[in-house]
């Protein structure tokens, strides 16, 4: 039977370097449409855009739906451009029917015949509408109230997919290649702390996101330095980060081991639990430090210099502290508010803590991701965060080769590198 019904779309900047143009060929073809390049042209040097029209054809209408929703993402935009559909939501916490779901890609909606752009940008939330102040923003689903006007549908929508990895003269050139254990890390570590003084240069943010791991492998002093030095900004972790942090502080353990000596300690077990009541009893981890109790570690450097922190819980954690927030919701309320203004993610030794953070990132937020577990990089870039540079070390060896690094001592650097190329510890990575 011929296909009857027809859409033209358009894409237009670096569609070919980017892949962008056979990835929505592909998708046409995999969803059983078809397709005529009425107009193309290429772009004449490397920072000339380039066009592309299209006609695209489906037996089914559904069908041809289906197509435009995927090569949406990559940029295809129907030619006969339309105001936004928006549609009033009629109960709390719930969107309407059909609401169009966003990516972490620079989003725009037309109102009025006028393209604005949607501010908070992250994924898989809904865009709500101010029509009177013609503004638009991401709204995760348990936020939207009645009355909010949503964008339903992906008329009027447009979305900016990221440039070509193979146009970046950074180390993100490594984003399309496998994480490997093998791959050298002196270099990409080079990289991280290049970005990290660019992204202060540029008065934005470094976001930090830390597992406990950090601290049993004897880094927490390592961080505590790059917050003495400025290097981050906010930090995010749970409550076994900060617990091991201040217990190292208070026993000089890491979940009852000696960090000087390496071995466990008498009655050690018991240590993490009896921090976590000191400073309960003390009313939190600020009134530790001003009543002198706390006196070093990460937790102490980030109340003195007034470095803002979240701590998520999880189910499983003891206590837990005064400053951990329980209700997940509240969590991911509490993270966004620091999200504005980051330029430059750290994500250290945290698988659950990765992904989560990572799916409130807009995608022009560089992120690194160190793991001692290969997977959990991968994890993080199968659910959506494509911005990531993997690293695959133990979180004290990494951080002593960067510290080194931000501090411009070469020769402590390659003799810490050579240590990272003979071996790694095996401390395993917690959530």
């Amino acid at each position: 039977m011929a296909a009857q019904y027809v859409e033209h779309v358009e894409m237009s900047g670096h569609i070919v370097d980017s892949l962008l143009l056979p990835k929505v060929l592909d998708a046409i073809l995999a969803r059983g449409g078809r397709y005529q390049i009425l107009e193309f042209r290429l772009g004449e040097r490397q920072d000339d855009p380039s066009y592309a029209r299209l006609e695209i054809r489906a037996d089914q209408p559904e069908q041809l739906e289906t197509i435009l929703a995927e090569i949406h993402q990559h940029g295809a935009e129907p030619i006969h451009k339309e105001d936004c559909r928006l549609e009033c939501a009629d109960m709390d916490g719930a969107f309407p029917d059909g609401f169009y779901c966003t990516t972490n890609f620079r989003t725009q909606v037309r109102m009025q015949g006028e393209w604005i752009d949607v501010e908070d940008q992250e994924m898989d939330c809904g865009i709500v509408v101010d029509r009177e102040g013609g503004a638009a923003r991401c709204v995760p689903m348990a936020s939207v109230r009645k009355g909010d006007w949503v964008v339903v549908g992906r008329r009027g929508v447009r979305v900016f997919p990221p440039e070509s990895e193979s146009r970046r003269r950074d180390l993100f050139e490594f984003m399309a290649s496998p994480i490997s254990s093998e791959r050298p890390k002196s270099a990409s570590i080079r990289e991280i702390a290049q970005m990290i003084k660019r992204t202060k240069e540029g008065k934005e943010k470094i976001l930090a996101v830390l597992g406990p791991a950090v601290v049993h492998t004897g880094g927490a002093e390592l961080v505590a330095w790059m917050i003495r030095e400025g290097y981050i900004d906010v930090l995010f972790a749970g409550n076994a980060l900060a617990t091991h942090d201040m217990e190292q502080a208070f026993y000089g353990t890491s979940l009852g081991v000696s960090l000087d000596r390496g071995l466990p300690t008498a009655e050690g077990h018991e240590h993490h639990l009896r921090t976590i009541n000191t400073i309960r009893r003390l009313g939190g981890i600020r009134q530790a430090v001003a009543l002198g109790k706390l006196r070093s570690g990460i937790m102490y450097e980030c109340v003195i210099r007034n470095i803002p922190f979240v701590l998520a819980g999880s189910i499983r954690d003891d206590g837990p502290l005064p400053e951990v927030i329980t209700d997940t919701l509240r969590a991911q309320d509490a993270m966004r508010e620091h999200i504005p203004g980051v330029g430059f993610c750290l994500m250290i030794a945290t698988t659950l803590h990765s992904v989560a953070v990572g799916n409130l990132l807009p995608a022009w937020v560089k992120v690194a991701c160190v793991d001692i577990n290969p997977a959990t990089v991968t994890k993080l870039m199968d659910r959506g965060t494509t911005q990531t540079v993997g690293i695959v070390s133990d979180a004290e060896p990494f951080l002593r080769l960067l510290v080194a690094e931000l501090k411009g001592d070469r020769e402590a650097a390659a003799g810490q590198a050579e240590r990272l190329a003979f071996g790694r510890s095996s401390c395993p990575t917690h959530s």
